[in-house]
């Protein structure tokens, strides 16, 4: 798995694009509608949304997380980095904030390459020889 973080409109779906010649069809782009696992494509975009589809739908998100590696450990996973910035009082979008913090972190330690993107240049952050 390679995982692709930083925060939000810094470039990352355009990075991973060119990177990794993707195509839409690649691309499985989540929803926070959407509570469906995402999976069975090349690319998995804003993961960060599933998260919070989760959430909103009361379902276990860190369960769901553990699954979700299991099936997606071939794929390029994006998402938004919403740690920074002012804690919200909202507690659905505070579990939220914390859900990805933690998702992000067992996300990383699964990955064979971690990659964070700030101001659009890429950070190898991880990177496992094979």
């Amino acid at each position: 798995m390679i995982l692709i973080f930083g925060g939000a409109y810094q470039g990352k779906l355009a990075y991973a694009v060119q990177r990794f010649n993707l195509s839409e069809a690649d691309i499985y782009r989540c929803s926070e509608n959407d509570t469906a696992m995402p999976q069975n494509k090349k690319a998995i975009y804003e993961i960060d949304k599933w998260i919070l589809a989760l959430i909103k739908n009361k379902i276990n998100a860190e369960e769901s997380m553990e699954r979700f590696i299991v099936y997606n450990n071939n794929s390029i996973v994006i998402c938004n980095d919403i740690s920074c910035g002012v804690v919200p009082i909202d507690p659905e979008l505070r579990a939220w904030r914390e859900t990805v913090g933690r998702s992000l972190a067992a996300l990383s330690q699964k990955s064979d390459e971690v990659i964070r993107l700030f101001c659009g240049i890429p950070s190898i952050i991880k990177k496992q020889i094979k």
